[in-house]
């Protein structure tokens, strides 16, 4: 017995859970959702320090008894980007349904079919009182302003015969301060979406038996799994206005028997200790935050860009009030984009290519790329550079507008539906 003891106590602990593999329980994902189930093996986070950003949970055994047969094909991806979003994924793998079962579920939102309406949807729903629309939108208003800039500006030096009169005075100026206006806007609103996630999360998605041929000619169950609005307990589900007011006292998720949860519907500025335990260890919190922080110094440039102010600068005010805030606005810009992108993937290292939120931050940081360049090269007042700052300054708009159409079609698809062989 000694020496079984002793064999025991030589075993060592099993070692902790990073920060990344496991939730706290206060911001466990669907925590009050019985049907749902967390799979901690599909717990990940591309840094051991910060909080999880992706996570899968499967159908219990509450749901088999309910619907006499449960979904194994498929599962319900919780992402930290969906979580802010209002975005509710799918995850569906067809390949291991039971013989005797049939599963009804959205086409993939990859498919051809899916993306036309996507596109469609972009020209025909306009819900103003989602924040994730109007960040998308407004950033998008924001790129075309930099675009029709970088043409006031670019153009004449490709085309010296189309400048008019104080085009790249006024016509350049005026359209930075407002760009810069419309980004600084955006990004706080970006700010705003990101300490107002669902923090209980989401399901969105109703799990209903339907009656079909196929049940009469196999005699198994045929259910079928649907977007449902009733389930969503997002912000955006509230139509009156922005920032969800008269939402309140909320049920936590539609298959929850626990009642409601009193809650507060929209957050301005949270508490220093969620900043500490939570905010500061959540990687699309710090991107919101360097974007805001980018934006609010890029804003001095576009201020400072004005007709009056610009043409009664000398060399060093310009380097030091409208280059300078360039460079560390732009540098802003491309830590953002590049922490969206990373927040998107299993590891640091590993492109998510099958994934908007993905493109988005890859755009994005092309055009911080551009707009950081764009100062660099205007210190130096020769002709080329000159030239290059222009140009620079005309293909980061160009892939900040690409980013940000991407952004308005995702911000518009909230039942995305993902192929996923590995369930």
């Amino acid at each position: 017995m000694q020496q079984n003891d002793a064999a025991e106590s030589s075993i060592p602990p099993p070692a902790p859970l990073r920060r990344s593999q496991n939730f706290r329980l206060e911001r466990l994902p669907l925590r009050h959702h019985h049907s749902l189930r967390l799979n901690p093996a599909r717990v990940t986070g591309p840094f051991p320090f910060l909080n999880p950003t992706s996570a899968h949970f499967q159908p219990t055994s509450s749901l088999k008894a309910h619907h006499e047969a449960s979904p194994k094909s498929s599962t319900y991806g919780w992402t930290s980007r969906n979580n802010r979003k209002g975005r509710h994924a799918l995850a569906v793998n067809l390949a291991n349904s039971p013989a005797d079962t049939k599963y009804l579920t959205p086409l993939p939102t990859s498919s051809l079919r899916e993306i036309a309406r996507g596109i469609l949807r972009m020209f025909t729903k306009f819900p103003v009182w989602d924040v994730s629309y109007d960040v998308a939108t407004i950033f998008t208003l924001g790129s075309v302003v930099w675009v029709i800039n970088a043409f006031f500006v670019f153009l004449p030096l490709v085309q010296p015969s189309t400048e008019f009169g104080t085009e790249i005075l006024y016509g350049g100026g005026i359209t930075a301060f407002v760009g810069a206006t419309i980004f600084e806007i955006g990004s706080i609103l970006l700010m705003f979406e990101a300490v107002n996630e669902n923090r209980t999360g989401c399901f969105g998605w109703a799990i209903e038996r339907v009656i079909s041929e196929l049940t009469h000619e196999k005699g198994g169950a045929t259910l079928q799994l649907r977007p449902s609005a009733s389930a969503c307990v997002h912000h955006h589900r509230n139509k009156r206005n922005l920032v969800g007011k008269g939402a309140s006292n909320t049920m936590t998720s539609a298959a929850s028997t626990s009642g409601s949860q009193r809650r507060k519907s929209w957050v301005w500025f949270p508490s220093y200790a969620n900043l500490r335990n939570h905010y500061f260890h959540e990687l699309g919190f710090i991107a919101s935050l360097a974007q805001l922080f980018g934006a609010t110094i890029f804003w001095i440039s576009g201020f400072t860009a004005l007709p009056g102010i610009f043409d009664h600068m000398s060399p060093g005010l310009t380097d030091g009030i409208y280059w300078t805030p360039q460079v560390i606005g732009g540098s802003g810009f491309i830590v953002s984009g590049t922490l969206f992108m990373i927040e998107t993937q299993s590891k640091w290292w590993k492109p998510a290519f099958k994934t908007l939120g993905w493109h988005i931050g890859f755009w994005n940081l092309i055009g911080g790329i551009g707009f950081t360049l764009c100062p660099c090269f205007g210190y130096k007042s020769a002709s080329w550079a000159q030239y290059q700052a222009s140009l620079s300054t005309f293909w980061g708009s160009w892939a900040f507008l690409i980013g940000s159409v991407v952004q308005w079609y995702e911000s518009l698809g909230k039942h995305p539906v993902e192929a996923d062989k590995t369930i």
